[in-house]
């Protein structure tokens, strides 16, 4: 499960997120495929080199890395247009460097032991609020997660997603497919329009 990437140009790129105390970092290269690392503290990072380094800024609170980004949570007093330049190359310095991004001994939650019910719903919950509401309250829409049993999610569409041809699209190729890669509990997503 070594992630590596070997001697090569790496364009890293920030994103906001909806949480004001985070910020993406996205590069274009995989860093962890298929997969999601949650650091909420340094002594969790001890299997992520990258995680670990990222955490001997002052300001940095939480790393999480998935796919192509990190995402970096700061401390409150610490300002986003003083520390993004210095993320951002730390980032891409790290990555052209070829440095171990997760180590092997890394086990991700979800794989090793299966989830409690309760910690699925809530990792259904933040991935709904950090990558599908804020695309779809874009286009004047918005969802709500109603319940999980067994393995099916149920959410509720609202505003410009309730009774679109496209959101059936979007529920099965975008907020299905994104679910089931990160929580491996998950097998179906439903809808219920308002």
């Amino acid at each position: 499960m070594e992630t590596i990437v070997k001697n090569r140009v790496v364009d890293v790129y920030t994103e906001m997120t909806p949480n004001p105390e985070t910020m993406k970092f996205v590069a274009d290269v995989n860093l962890f495929p298929n997969n999601s690392a949650d650091f909420p503290d340094e002594a969790s990072a001890k299997n992520s080199a990258l995680a670990t380094e990222l955490f001997g800024f002052p300001f940095v609170k939480g790393v999480f890395i998935m796919n192509n980004f990190v995402t970096v949570t700061k401390t409150p007093e610490a300002d986003w247009f003083e520390i993004t330049p210095t993320l951002r190359e730390f980032v891409k310095n790290y990555l052209e460097d070829g440095k171990e991004i997760i180590s092997s001994a890394f086990k991700p939650s979800g794989h090793a032991s299966q989830l409690s019910e309760e910690d699925v719903v809530n990792k259904i919950k933040e991935m709904l609020d950090s990558y599908v509401k804020p695309a779809v309250e874009m286009d004047g829409g918005a969802i709500q997660f109603k319940s999980y049993r067994e393995g099916k999610v149920e959410l509720l569409l609202q505003g410009s997603c309730s009774g679109c041809p496209s959101s059936v699209i979007t529920l099965k190729a975008g907020i299905e497919g994104l679910l089931k890669r990160m929580i491996p509990e998950v097998q179906e997503v439903i809808a219920e329009s308002m």
